[in-house]
């Protein structure tokens, strides 16, 4: 169960990224690209996905 949070956290923050860089326009051919929104959004996104694959990775179930 701990493989597939860090790779669903690892593929949320490569999601982030992706539409950061939409965002700031270094992607084209998106209604994305050159948007404030996902320029600001992307980053947001992709910290929420380390921080799930570093959940997962630590394995948080302490009893």
């Amino acid at each position: 169960m701990r493989i597939a949070v860090v790779v669903i956290g690892v593929l949320v923050a490569l999601f982030g990224l992706l539409f950061m860089f939409q965002g700031l326009g270094a992607v084209q051919g998106s209604p994305m690209s050159n948007t404030t929104t996902w320029s600001v959004l992307g980053p947001i996104i992709a910290i929420v996905g380390v921080v799930i694959a570093f959940a997962g990775w630590r394995g948080l179930r302490r009893r």
